[in-house]
């Protein structure tokens, strides 16, 4: 019989995929369930995770030339209608604002008074009251481009929310820019989705495809979307990113034109592209284990854990000077334009306390106790290995390697999935094997099967949908990398137009 392995995280991952998710979340101490049903809240170390993805997306925008702005969370339902596609494409999801203010009804309790002129949406997505302001800022060319990126909060009406991953409310950034021409709108949206997929590869350490959206997954109102898809360890997709060419669909809605250089009225060609605080699911799902949480060290809350060691009172004083000290002289050292962060524990709780740093993921943890003293040494754990895998450094070489050491941890993080995801992508191009290959062979424990899948499709809206209807598999992008075609669809056997990428997703 197989001896069962205690792991810090129940049910494991192979147990319960789902259930896995949120005991790691909950365990790391990132967030918790809102009293508002389908919100969260994000508690002090999950948002410092996405303080550092802010601070690391802002400066590759600022770098392109696009700047921060606010714009209202209240849209009116005016500005959203102007859009056809758009409106309905979100009408579902909106959050409606009917009545101005409270005030005490005959019973004692509040109740709304009277209602608006006009109902406001609560902000699903900016597009239209942001096209209000450049339609006021663009009458010349000279006025263009117009590069505008907002860190902001969403609505969006969710029946069914997972933490981080889909809630009602969540936080996100999106990109708005207005262009004089249609080969200037395209070049931006191609390179906010290489800002996104470099970002998400060398800080989040996960490696993701590029593709383009089919006609029936698009941004609503978009001529197309183009987006990044990252593979979690449950082997379903998630999208992680995305960006839309507009072209001059939302231009015409809010009426954004300008003359020429010809001295000719012509319409702006736009765009938008945005990610959110799904990308910490995705973090969490990409790298945790049956131990907990796992960051990479770049946008890591803090980067290393001090536990002093300490048996003996009289020893107390002397570790935490050298605690102390090593702390000091770690936090003068920086890791990517950051200073390295540091925590210091010295609760006297036993072995729990270096179980709880491993639950919430931080990269490093480092044992200081007399011997270690006397040696002039640490003893420190890496969270990218087994936790009882430990090393003895001499304190002079830690500090001074301590930023390899992490880049080291964000390399093998990174190369992990990456090889994950090669192991669970296939090319397949007849129906039986693709429908096989969907299907669990436990049905009543579907949650890990499947993959990433390539294969060919004759562009047919019918053959996406017959798949997604009868496997809950969608085309997750087709992409952006030249791949002889030929063949047949692998859903009706007509001729194939394009590969395409299936999976399962979030």
């Amino acid at each position: 019989m197989a001896k069962h392995i205690k792991t810090a995280i129940t049910p494991t991952r192979a147990e319960n995929y789902p259930e896995w998710y949120q005991q790691v979340v909950r365990a790391s101490d990132m967030a918790e369930n809102s009293p508002v049903k389908g919100c969260m809240v994000i508690k002090p170390w999950g948002y410092a995770v996405w303080e550092n993805i802010m601070r690391g997306l802002d400066d590759m925008f600022r770098e392109t030339g696009v700047r921060n702005a606010y714009f209202p969370l209240f849209i009116p339902l005016s500005f959203l209608e102007k859009e056809a596609e758009h409106v309905e494409g979100f009408a579902k999801e909106c959050a409606v604002v009917t009545h101005h203010r409270l005030e005490q009804g005959a019973d004692g309790g509040l109740a709304p008074a009277g209602p608006l002129t006009e109902p406001l949406i609560v902000r699903p997505t900016s597009e239209t009251i942001i096209g209000a302001s450049f339609s006021r800022w663009v009458s010349s060319y000279r006025d263009l481009p117009i590069l505008i990126n907002q860190w902001a909060n969403v609505v969006r009406w969710e029946m069914r929310t997972r933490i981080f991953l889909r809630t009602t409310e969540f936080l996100w950034q999106e990109g708005h820019t207005a262009h004089a021409t249609k080969e200037e709108a395209l070049e931006r949206t191609h390179m906010m989705l290489d800002i996104y997929t470099k970002f998400v590869e060398e800080y989040l350490a996960m490696p993701v495809i590029k593709g383009k959206k089919t006609a029936s997954e698009r941004f609503p109102g978009a001529i197309d979307t183009f987006c990044i898809e990252a593979m979690m360890q449950d082997r379903k997709a998630l999208q992680s990113g995305t960006s839309h060419f507009l072209g001059q669909n939302f231009s015409r809605a809010s009426d954004i034109r300008f003359q020429s250089a010809r001295e000719k009225e012509e319409y702006a060609w736009t765009t938008s592209w945005g990610t959110s605080t799904r990308l910490i699911g995705g973090l969490v799902m990409t790298h945790s284990d049956d131990n907990g949480l796992v960051l990479p060290p770049k946008i890591a809350s803090s980067h290393v854990v001090l536990l002093p060691i300490v048996k003996k009172k009289d020893d107390l004083p002397m570790v935490m000077e050298y605690t102390e000290s090593l702390a000091d002289e770690l936090k003068e050292k920086c890791y990517h334009q950051r200073k390295i962060a540091v925590e210091i524990d010295n609760r006297d709780i036993g072995g729990a306390r270096g179980w709880e740093w491993i639950k919430k993921g931080i990269p490093l943890r480092v044992e200081i106790g007399p011997r270690d003293i006397a040696n002039n040494s640490v003893y420190v754990g890496r969270r990218d290995k087994e936790s009882k895998d430990k090393k003895s450094y001499n304190r002079d070489t830690f500090i001074g390697e301590i930023t390899n050491i992490l880049d080291d941890i964000q390399k093998t993080l990174f190369e992990r999935a990456l090889m994950f995801r090669k192991e669970h992508s296939v090319i397949i191009d007849d129906n039986k094997t693709f429908y096989d290959f969907f299907t669990p062979d436990n049905p009543e424990k579907p949650e890990i099967h499947g993959g990433f899948v390539s294969s060919k499709w004759c562009g047919s809206e019918k053959c996406e949908a017959k798949i997604k209807e009868n496997l809950s598999v969608t085309i997750r992008c087709v992409p952006l990398i030249d791949m002889a075609v030929g063949g047949k669809c692998v859903c009706c056997g007509r001729p194939a137009v394009t590969y395409a990428i299936f999976a399962k997703a979030y």
